[in-house]
């Protein structure tokens, strides 16, 4: 793994796209925009060094003035009133052309940011849209090797670069460029000699500004690479966090999220400190060809080739080529780092499927009869080329036949159904639909011939109506009805509170197991499919809605060719032909009956099946905690339904109540995200406090840059008035010492630069590491109640990691800087400016709010909508989440056009708002641009009448204006920072909520008692509990329960009486509402929850494994010390999987992927078990630890299960009796309560509730 990490650095610069590439998806309205948009940043880009041409010619009108009124002294009253006429004219003609030159800017400024911006808003809403449709577009393979979570960050923030990139910035970038050429143009033709003397220093510039993009935007690569990585780890823990609260593996999470960001920031680090040599440099070179051009320079005047105007017209204009160019580099650098993420973001584009589910092409035949038959297939999966899953598999079906495939658990049973929905394509052979080898079909048209309802069926988060309309998008609500009828799904939706448009949460976590079953094979039948795939349709179910599924599916089974997949007898006996599976290939053919003569496979399965029990057959689950999320309570099975009207009645009013408060909740949440405190910038500093030796010495180092600018003013003025002086010799000697000075600014300004880049870099740095890390041990503190509120779904937590503490660094580090090199800047300028010349200074004053308010006005409009925009991207995520993490579901239903609609729906609000920003932008952007013609018009003719007036010399009046209008420009240049400013705040704002909530069960407190011994004896008193996000839903209702030490009981009950929240709660995910859980006699409230924790060891019904190795998956088990490989090798063997283990290619290394899709549902379960008992708990709880797995496997965990309870107390919830039978003491639940306890003869002969359960299984059993 490290070697890898190691190659992947020196890998070489990542790649980018080309600088036109970037537009690829412009269309011709786009294009005109940007063509328009380009021309007007054109013309403002000449409109700059036009105005060094009057500023020349008007120096030599000041100049010549001067030197006349000194040669003039001898005989004062002679000409110096004509004098005066010819200033003041032409001033007044100077002002005229300042003023021009100041409304084109107003028009053209704001058509080229609005166009732009317009533009950039409708690509970007463009790739999004195209960006999806192609994840969306991806073959199944291709998402088994991709991470998912790096999907999510690509959708949001790489896209939100490229939109960067691509607005304004760009044009910025061309009005630059215009002003640079059109400045060397002007150069060349006013004073060949000196253009070409500055000139000589450029080649070192270019070279500097070249390496420095090229050093940047690798480092940006990679630091996204860095924080992809970070953002993968957290949706993956986020995703599992039961898992992780139940092993105490918050630690253990936090450490490894913070070694990915360690890695981040130190690329941070060096991209900051790298950019900001750049910048230093620049500088430096800058201040040195002053000092070269204004050497040169005197010398020209002294030899009388040039005037002073033309040196400063010259001077000028390739100073503001230069700096313009100078002064673009964050833009630069913007569109750099959009072209980084474009790459990644148009590869994906770019990337072909190999089974495109969107494409026209292939055969639609008319009818299908649905004989299908797989020839001689080799496959194995693309993320484990070397384990073959099929090894030449033949198998044909007819139609109208029902075939079950049988076998143990990772013989490829699951993957066959896989091929013939084509989510891959076998290696070799083929599989024929009526004779059309599907891969010459349509893909589309084949998967909607399918129907499949599977082991856990994913709901998607909206009303029951729409997840069965999933099924099929033209389908009619009496369609809907009736398939809910066929899959005996319509009498409980009738019975909840709003039918069929009640919302079934995230990933349907309201529904218990066999309602989600059912929903789903509503679904499927609404296709009125050719073909059904059965994959463990029941597996997931109590023994009544077995039993009401189970003829459900044999009713839909006719006139369709079925495949079913399952362990159970029950399920499989009526199938027409049984094939057993055995290591990828069919090894016996036949009926029941004709395999049980033969002896194989089939019958050593069904021989372990019945010799545990005949009753066994159902192999039953109750959900894990989702069931008893749900609201209503639910399943009301038929038998039970008389007995339970009253509760019933009241959880409906209740979940009346529900609904409404949910509303409220949402406006709440409206309100709540207005109402978080807003925090000031002091707070957002003071995040930063612990860097304050960094903070300060960068902050010292800015105030020097920023006093630099004036000062330049200072020698500037001098300068000019420099040759209205006499005698050669004084000129020549204070130019020398002047271009000294200018040398001296410039070594100064390299070494704080540096020295402030770095300061900030690193101090920014830190501060987003330990934001994000502070946000995400925040979140891995809250307690589940937390989680399940929809507003924290995993998405939307990975976006506020993702983007919040980026933002936030925004507006402390560098911004920091900009703000006190600005200050500093102002602050010198205007106190210079008051000594030398107040009344003309009192109107420049006069002039700079202005320049002020069309920042504060750009940085009001565009706060304005940073949340909003935030919050309806988060939308869309959430949306683009839900898929690309359900993406199997998605595809087999071919629903992938109807998440694209919805997620582009979500897109139209932020676009709108785009485009109105666009326009606010443009206009407040070209105010403050031409603001400054303006003043130069009215400061120098004011000037020109004070000088004629004699109340100011000239040094003054260009001391003067330089010195604030460099002030006020560098004032604009601190609004620039405006829109980031904004974004900062509503982040930070977010974090420190986040961060400052405080959770009912705190995860990671270390308070509490920590025992030295623990008995195991467990009770329940009094508890009475609802979820916190349905506080109107009882679940227990004073649940009275005891275990003593070593004791083995089973919980069972119909699902969603509360068997599951007693695990629950044991495991102090919540806290009772009333009553207590008491271990050893200990309130577990008092407990320290890490201690309580490792007592317990959990196995549940879907594990969930991490995406890491096997072996680091079974130490998870104890994450208070390293495990040694011997230890894990012991747990296996008790799990009976380390046989299975070492039969792997890379032994404990293999790797489980992302939640552990590589391993069959038998192996996840066994890894889980060994999981549990490597932390050698005193209580083990099982919830339902075995029903997932087929009978093989069963028999082999049971046997585990049944080694690691022995001397522990254990809890069991289960439906199925072959577990339940051994327990010393059964406890049945009902409504919450216990209503029958005892052991399973007793409770035979009591007749009661369990006598009925079990008989309904018994009859299940005989069929």
């Amino acid at each position: 793994m490290n070697e890898n990490e190691k190659e992947k650095e020196k890998e070489p610069k990542l790649p980018m796209v080309g600088p036109i590439g970037v537009f690829r998806f412009a269309n011709s309205l786009d294009v005109v925009l940007i063509v328009t948009g380009t021309l007007c940043a054109m013309i403002h880009g000449v409109v700059l060094p036009l105005m060094c041409i009057v500023f020349g010619d008007m120096a030599d009108s000041f100049v010549d003035d001067t030197q006349t009124s000194q040669i003039n002294t001898t005989n004062p009253n002679v000409t110096y009133n004509r004098i005066n006429n010819t200033l003041q004219q032409d001033m007044r003609g100077f002002a005229i052309s300042y003023s021009i030159l100041g409304f084109v800017v107003l028009l053209v400024a704001y058509v080229q940011v609005t166009f732009w911006s317009l533009s950039a808003a409708r690509q970007s809403t463009r790739i999004r849209k195209l960006f999806f449709h192609r994840i969306m577009q991806q073959d199944i393979g291709w998402f088994d090797v991709t991470e998912t979570g790096e999907l999510n960050t690509r959708l949001t923030d790489d896209i939100y670069k490229i939109e960067e990139g691509i607005g304004d910035k760009a044009s910025r970038i061309i009005q630059a460029l215009t002003t640079f050429l059109t400045s060397f143009i002007i150069g060349f033709v006013k004073g060949w000699k000196l253009t070409l003397v500055i000139l000589a220093v450029s080649p070192a510039l270019a070279i500097s500004a070249g390496v420095f993009s090229k050093v940047l935007a690798s480092f940006t690569s990679k630091e996204q690479t860095a924080y992809a990585k970070a953002g993968a780890v957290a949706e993956e823990v986020l995703s599992a966090i039961r898992t992780v609260f139940a092993f105490n593996g918050q630690d253990r999470e936090i450490n490894r999220y913070n070694k990915n960001l360690e890695k981040a920031k130190n690329m941070g680090i060096k991209k900051a400190t790298s950019a900001n040599f750049a910048m230093g440099f620049t500088f430096l070179m800058i201040y040195l060809s002053y000092a070269l051009a204004f050497w040169y320079g005197s010398t020209l005047i002294l030899s009388k080739e040039y005037t002073i105007g033309t040196v400063l017209t010259v001077f000028f204009v390739v100073l503001i080529g230069a700096f313009s160019v100078g002064q673009t580099s964050p833009n630069f650098q913007t569109f750099a780092s959009a072209r980084g993420a474009a790459y990644k973001v148009y590869a994906i584009i770019d990337h072909n499927p190999d089974i495109d589910s969107f494409s026209e092409a292939g055969f639609k035949p008319d009818s299908i009869t649905g004989n299908i038959e797989f020839k001689k297939i080799h496959f194995s999966y693309p993320s484990r080329p070397d384990v073959q899953v099929l090894n030449d598999l033949s198998l044909s079906v007819k139609s109208g036949q029902s075939i079950a495939l049988v076998g143990s658990s990772g013989c490829g049973k699951s993957t066959t159904i896989q091929l013939l929905q084509r989510f891959y394509d076998p290696k070799e052979g083929s599989v024929t639909l009526d004779g059309h080898d599907i891969r010459s079909l349509n893909v589309r048209y084949l998967r909607e011939m399918i129907g499949v309802v599977s082991q856990e069926p994913i709901l998607f988060a909206t009303t029951i109506t729409e997840n069965i309309r999933y099924g099929r998008l033209d389908v009619t609500s009496l369609e809907i009805e009736q398939a809910a009828k066929e899959a005996n799904a319509y009498d409980f939706i009738m019975t909840l509170p709003e039918g069929f448009e009640t919302m079934v949460g995230d990933r349907g976590t309201q529904m218990s197991g066999g309602q989600k079953q059912r929903i789903a094979i509503a679904r499927a039948l609404v296709r009125n499919p050719k073909i059904l795939l059965l994959d463990e349709a029941t597996s997931a179910l109590d023994a009544e809605s077995e039993t009401i599924v189970q003829s459900a599916l044999d009713k839909v089974r006719l006139g369709r060719t079925t495949i079913i997949v399952a362990h159970r007898l029950s399920t499989i006996r009526n199938a027409d032909v049984i094939a057993g599976f055995h290591e990828g290939k069919i090894v016996e053919l036949g009926t029941h009956s004709k395999l049980m003569e033969e002896k194989g496979v089939y019958h050593t399965l069904v021989t372990m099946q019945t010799f545990q029990k005949v009753e066994k057959q159902d192999e039953v689950k109750c959900e894990l905690s989702d069931d008893e999320k749900n609201p209503l309570v639910k399943s009301l099975s038929q038998s039970s339904l008389h007995k339970r009207k009253s509760s019933i009645s009241s959880s409906f009013a209740a979940s009346e109540v529900d609904k409404m408060e949910k509303e409220k909740l949402n406006d709440e949440e409206m309100e709540e995200d207005e109402n978080i405190p807003p925090v000031s910038f002091i707070k957002l500093i003071g995040l930063n406090i612990t860097e304050w030796p960094y903070i300060f010495v960068g902050t010292i180092c800015a105030i020097i840059n920023g006093a630099m600018q004036p000062l330049f003013a200072v020698i500037f003025s001098k300068i000019i008035t420099l040759f209205a002086h006499h005698d050669p010799e004084v000129i020549r000697q204070r130019a020398s010492f002047f271009s000294l000075m200018f040398v001296v600014i410039g070594a100064v300004s390299f070494v704080a630069m540096f020295l402030q880049g770095f300061c900030f870099g690193k101090s920014g740095e830190i501060l987003t590491l330990r934001l994000r890390l502070g946000a995400f041990k925040a979140m891995m503190r809250q307690d589940l109640g937390w989680f399940d509120n929809p507003k924290n779904s995993v998405g939307a937590l990975t976006t506020r990691l993702a983007s919040d503490a980026a933002q936030v660094q925004g507006a402390t580090g560098v911004r920091m800087a900009t703000l006190a090199q600005n200050i500093a800047n102002l602050g010198t300028s205007v106190i210079i400016s008051f000594v030398y010349g107040w009344e003309l200074t009192l109107l420049i004053m006069a002039v700079v709010p202005f320049m002020a308010v069309a920042g504060a006005v750009e940085m009001k409009a565009l706060t304005g909508h940073a949340a909003e925009d935030k919050k309806e991207l988060e939308e869309s995520g959430k949306i683009a989440t839900e898929a690309i993490e359900n993406i199997r579901t998605v595809v087999s239903l071919n629903r992938e056009p109807t998440f694209e609609s919805l997620y582009q729906e979500n897109l139209l609000r932020p676009f709108k708002n785009a485009k109105k920003n666009a326009h606010v932008h443009g206009l407040t952007f070209c105010l403050s641009q031409a603001m400054i013609y303006f003043a130069y018009a009215g400061c120098f003719r004011f000037g020109a009448w004070l000088v004629a007036k004699g109340r100011m010399d000239i040094e003054g009046v260009f001391l003067v204006v330089s010195a604030i209008l460099y002030g006020a420009m560098a004032l604009g240049e601190a609004n620039s920072f405006a829109p980031n400013y904004a974004k900062a705040k509503v982040s930070a704002a977010h974090l420190m909520m986040l961060l400052s909530i405080e959770p009912a069960i705190d995860n990671l407190s270390q308070e509490g008692e920590s025992p030295d011994t623990f008995d195991g004896n467990v009770h329940f008193d009094g508890v009475t509990f609802n979820y916190p996000t349905r506080p109107n839903v009882p679940i227990l209702r004073g649940l009275n329960l005891k275990v003593k030490k070593g004791e083995t009981l089973a919980l069972v009950g119909s699902s969603g009486c509360g068997k599951s929240t007693t695990i629950q709660l044991l495991e102090r995910f919540y806290d009772p509402k009333e009553g207590t859980v008491l271990l050893d006699n200990m309130n577990a409230k008092q407990l320290n929850i890490h201690w309580l924790r490792s007592q317990i060891g959990i196995v549940s019904q879907e594990p969930l494994l991490f995406d890491c190795t096997l072996a680091e998956n079974i130490a998870y088990g104890d994450n208070s010390r390293i495990v040694t490989q011997a230890e894990i090798e012991e747990a296996a063997k008790a799990a009976n999987i380390h046989s299975f283990i070492e039969g792997l290619p890379q032994k404990y290394n293999t790797q489980a992927g992302d939640k552990g899709t590589q391993l069959s549902g038998g192996q996840k379960q066994r890894v889980a078990i060994a999981r549990a008992i490597l932390r050698n708990p005193k209580v083990l709880l099982l919830d339902e630890a075995t029903s997932a797995l087929d009978t093989e496997s069963e028999k082999v965990v049971q046997d585990a299960l049944d080694e690691a309870s022995k001397g522990r107390t254990c809890i069991i919830v289960a439906h199925r009796l072959s577990t339940i039978q051994n327990a010393n003491r059964i406890a049945v639940f009902k409504g919450g309560v216990v209503v029958e306890e005892g052991t399973h003869q007793q409770l035979l002969a009591q007749k009661g509730v369990y006598h009925m359960l079990v008989t309904t299984q018994m009859g299940h059993g005989r069929e």
